[in-house]
């Protein structure tokens, strides 16, 4: 079974919180749970804080209007080059009858982002995070009313939780750059309060705060297989740590925490040879598979959000559909196995990850973090540990080369040979990686952090691939006009949305949108 009790649990929380929720006041971050996570006089038991921890994993899958995984796909992937929009309207007036959010989807797509934006809108990561918070604050108090609950197991539940907020941190680290840090619930009126935004420096030590907890305390496996995926277990937190240490170029730690989850010897890459319909059926279709380590766990209850997205918003762009990506053997009839048929289908241009072979399927996961992931991520660190060192770059390029000859990667892309690196140039060992991760985490939510994370790196050093990948992605009208954007560095982060600017007084725009 995919779910692991969430829903039992979501359904047994009380719902003594309505009329604390009636409240006409204006809210800031609007993020007080709905559900009785709140009262105080709830936290008794380990059932009810088992019950309150299952609720912000439930948080996940939701949304206001918007689901979260939604907006992961969408900050991830529509800046980069691999998604266009489905329909492009010719006139202004098509444009104005698609609805706001085609509209705003378009926008992103063209890189002409207002705060008005529906998508700059933090609120579905806060909610999660003050689901977070307030299991924080108040698990404690459980230990003195339910004497069979440990401070082991304390620690563990605390664990997951931390570990939450800090990969939700980490998200809004990497889109809007500054947030707020609002580490205490938001209970009731009273506790809202006007909240400035914090440094990247302070943000960033928060997530490796929270995750580093996690990746101490937290349960190293859980009694099912969909648990042991779908919560935070300690090689969840170290694989999230290991993806931050990366975007701030701490490597040596980047790789040991990749090492963690290494030697685990709980996750796999599924062997050469194996055929591309088992691989997507195991991976993506069922989820839950050896290489997975954290998954968004949708299901026949709980629906993904991607049916829709995926029929009528979004494709693969025409350069990935026509083999500019996988490549396309048609003399020997053999295939890269996350190609066609797997992470889009070259007919239609259908983006196929989440929807499965009849196109119909509506339950499978939101891959946060596979196995893979993590073997790319130690590639690309130990590219950058000592720049020009032989051993570690070609260790870099051997676990590369392992994982294409797994996938059955051709050698041939459009009729270029993909070369192997000099191990000594570590800019092209690093290249190697980056065009690696492009086809395994095609649509997982990670190709606009790769663009920004490999540009930004060593003072902007590598801008010109920035510049290439989003001029190539606009319209031949509009190309010097995001050339121009995008030389500005601080148009790589999004702005704050406006009805956050308005509720609270102690917000200032991101600089470029003022």
């Amino acid at each position: 079974m995919k779910n692991f009790r969430k829903y039992r649990y979501l359904l047994l929380l009380p719902m003594f919180v309505a009329a604390m929720c009636s409240s006409s006041c204006k809210k800031w971050l609007d993020v007080r749970p709905q559900d009785g996570l709140i009262k105080q006089d709830y936290w008794q038991t380990k059932e009810q804080l088992d019950a309150a921890v299952m609720g912000c994993y439930g948080s996940l899958l939701a949304g206001s209007t918007i689901p979260l995984s939604k907006y992961l796909f969408i900050w991830g992937e529509l800046r980069g080059d691999m998604v266009a929009a489905r329909f492009e309207p010719d006139t202004e007036e098509g444009e104005a009858a698609l609805g706001v959010q085609l509209r705003d989807e378009l926008s992103m797509i063209r890189s002409d982002i207002a705060a008005t934006n529906t998508f700059t809108n933090w609120e579905a990561v806060y909610k999660t995070i003050n689901y977070c918070n307030t299991v924080i604050k108040f698990a404690p108090d459980v230990l003195q009313t339910d004497k069979t609950l440990t401070q082991q197991q304390l620690n563990a539940y605390l664990a997951e939780v931390r570990g939450l907020r800090g990969l939700m941190y980490f998200y809004l680290l990497r889109v809007f750059k500054e947030v707020p840090l609002k580490l205490d619930p938001t209970a009731t009126d009273k506790d809202i309060t006007a909240l400035a935004k914090s440094t990247e420096a302070q943000v960033y030590a928060q997530v490796i705060s929270d995750l580093k907890y996690a990746a101490e305390n937290a349960l190293p496996v859980y009694q099912t297989i969909a648990e042991d995926k779908g919560r935070v277990n300690q090689y969840t937190a170290y694989a999230a740590l290991a993806d931050a240490y990366l975007w701030m170029d701490d490597y040596a730690n980047c790789i040991a925490a990749c090492n963690k989850v290494i030697q685990s010897n709980k996750y796999f890459i599924f062997p050469a040879g194996t055929y591309q319909d088992d691989w997507y059926r195991n991976v993506f279709f069922n989820g839950n598979s050896v290489e997975g380590i954290f998954e968004f766990q949708f299901d026949a209850q709980k629906q993904n959000p991607f049916y829709n997205m995926f029929n009528s918003e979004f494709m693969a762009r025409d350069w990935v559909v026509q083999g500019g990506l996988y490549g396309i053997d048609l003399v020997n009839n053999t295939k890269d196995i996350r190609g066609n048929g797997t992470s889009m289908s070259e007919a239609t241009g259908s983006i196929l990850k989440y929807l499965g072979k009849t196109n119909t399927t509506s339950d499978t996961h939101w891959f946060v973090y596979r196995y893979a992931d993590v073997l790319l991520m130690k590639a690309e660190a130990l590219a950058w540990l000592q720049p020009g060192n032989v051993a570690n770059g070609t260790e870099a390029v051997a676990i590369v080369n392992q994982l294409r000859t797994n996938r059955s990667a051709l050698n041939v892309v459009m009729d270029k040979v993909i070369e192997q690196p000099d191990p000594s140039l570590s800019d092209k060992v690093a290249a190697f990686v980056f065009d690696e991760r492009g086809r395994e985490l095609a649509f997982e939510g990670k190709r606009w952090f790769d663009i920004l994370r490999n540009a930004k790196r060593n003072n902007y050093a590598n801008e010109k691939m920035l510049l290439d990948i989003v001029s190539a992605s606009a319209p031949p009208s509009k190309q010097q006009t995001v050339i121009n954007k995008y030389k500005d560095h601080r148009s790589h982060y999004l702005p704050i949305y406006y009805y956050e600017l308005q509720t609270n007084k102690s917000l200032v725009q991101n600089s470029f949108y003022n």
